[in-house]
């Protein structure tokens, strides 16, 4: 699971990310909101955790500007403010759930993984004959269930996705490889990995630009 956390105290930002870590959940950190049209451009989440009262902008107001560049990852509101007009305010916008500092780090983490589920529950798809369920991580041709590394399989998640459209080699290195030094040509090996097992022309390739799963 991959979520990304929009909050400028530094102390709390960077204890978030190590308790998530052990909770086995990567976190990218944001503490510099003016930061967020880049992240959204070349990363993608399964929840955001969004402080309403940041340095340069209003958390609300960044749950419409979420909303409205039609991005659908559940935002969870990590907040002090406990008036029920703001939590009225950020269900309207489209937040989907609110939890008021100070809180239970544990509570966090099981809101973070309720709404995983609620995105995508069940998520089952068909390319031609293969049949993938993203919830049991599961890729099976008829009864055959076939065999998919770890790596291969976060990178087929990130092309259903983002399917139909053409994800770029950048993106694909962000969310698959968390921003660890490998190059291009790792992505071409586990392509090759899906091809194996996906139907003939599944995954494009727009030499220069990126992959597409047709």
């Amino acid at each position: 699971m991959k979520i990304l956390i929009i909050e400028d105290d530094k102390v709390l930002g960077e204890s978030l990310v190590e308790y998530l870590k052990m909770e086995k959940i990567e976190a990218l950190w944001l503490h510099d909101e003016r930061n967020l049209a880049n992240v959204l451009n070349v990363y993608s989440f399964d929840v955001i955790v969004l402080d309403l009262v940041l340095k340069f902008s209003r958390g609300e107001d960044l749950i419409t500007y979420i909303r409205e560049k039609g991005i659908e990852t559940p935002i969870l509101i990590l907040t002090a403010k406990k008036d029920f007009s703001n939590k009225e305010e950020c269900f309207l916008r489209g937040a989907d759930d609110y939890l008021i500092k100070p809180f239970e780090p544990k509570e966090l983490v099981l809101r973070i993984q309720a709404l995983s589920k609620r995105k995508r529950l069940p998520f089952i798809m068909n390319i031609g004959d293969i049949i993938i369920n993203i919830d049991a991580k599961t890729i099976k041709r008829g009864n055959e269930e076939l065999k998919l590394s770890k790596t291969a399989w976060d990178l087929l998640t990130l092309l259903i996705k983002r399917r139909g459209e053409i994800v770029d080699n950048e993106t694909i290195l962000n969310y698959v490889w968390a921003g660890k030094a490998v190059g291009d040509e790792v992505i071409r090996t586990y392509i090759k990995e899906l091809r194996k097992i996906l139907p003939e022309g599944a995954i494009e390739n727009y030499k220069g630009r990126g992959y597409k799963l047709s």
